[in-house]
């Protein structure tokens, strides 16, 4: 899960340009700016898993439960793991923000991230193979989130492109 803003022939073109002026200043001031307008993103997606709710049919009446075998909370432990990224050369010129999936514990996989965002996941109780219970989330949260802020950060790079075009000319 992760989102990409690349404008990939406006800031390898520019790109290029910085390199050939040598204007370290520049390069690390657009840097900077294209970090600062993928924050909210990062910001809105860490608050959009943290509030997100999760909920289960409940127990049966007669049936047996009890605390969870982890104090470790999950949507926290997800947020916390949201990063961003800045690069200014090659081919993936631009900001990404992405879960960094080695920022989690082993059991917090790939499959588990997709099954929350898809809105249902399914996983054993109390690690129980023989016994399974499903969860149900608001689906796409990932996804919403992303999409409210594509068009504020596509603006806020290009506003970034533009003023590092001027300055280098």
């Amino acid at each position: 899960m992760r989102v990409q803003i690349l404008g990939t022939g406006q800031l390898l073109e520019l790109q290029r340009r910085l390199r050939a002026a040598g204007n370290e200043n520049i390069r690390a001031s657009m840097q900077r700016r294209v970090r600062r307008a993928a924050e909210p993103l990062q910001g809105a997606l860490q608050d959009s898993i943290r509030h997100l709710d999760l909920t289960s049919a409940g127990r049966k009446p007669g049936k047996r439960g009890g605390q969870s075998p982890t104090t470790r909370p999950l949507r926290a432990t997800i947020a916390g793991a949201i990063r961003i990224s800045v690069r200014n050369t090659g081919a993936g010129a631009g900001a990404r923000v992405w879960i960094d999936i080695d920022r989690l514990p082993n059991d917090i996989t790939f499959g588990l991230l997709k099954q929350i965002n898809e809105g249902k996941v399914r996983h054993p109780v109390f690690g129980n193979k023989s016994r399974w219970a499903q969860q149900n989330a608001s689906p796409l949260w990932w996804d919403r989130t992303v999409r409210a802020h594509t068009p504020r950060m596509t603006r806020e790079v290009e506003r970034v492109v533009d003023d590092v075009r001027r300055r280098l000319n």
